[in-house]
């Protein structure tokens, strides 16, 4: 179950990051969302750590996933760059969560 709350953390981080850039460039009813989407955020991250997942895996999941996403739907909704070392920084990131994943077993 505490894999269920990190994956709807992530969504709904990713969610309301995306939602603060249309914000910016929109109508400003487009921060009732971002306020929502961070609160539910934490509230599924916490969520996951009550059900015994450890707080480095968590956040270090939930962070590096949400970066990950919210640079590649960044190039899908708002085409901004995605550059060839972009890609590898994203990369790097999730071999260093996949370890930090293998080092906690």
């Amino acid at each position: 179950m505490a894999w269920v709350f990190l994956v709807a953390a992530v969504v709904f981080e990713v969610s309301a990051t995306i939602c603060l850039r249309m914000s910016v460039t929109g109508s400003r009813g487009w921060y009732i969302p971002v306020g929502v989407g961070y609160v539910l955020a934490f509230t599924a991250l916490s969520s996951a750590l009550v059900q015994g997942m450890e707080l480095g895996v968590a956040y270090g999941i939930w962070a590096a996933t949400g970066v990950a996403l919210t640079a590649v739907l960044s190039r899908v909704f708002f085409k901004e760059p995605l550059t060839l070392l972009m890609c590898c920084g994203i990369i790097l990131i999730m071999g260093g969560v996949l370890l930090i994943e293998v080092g906690s077993v």
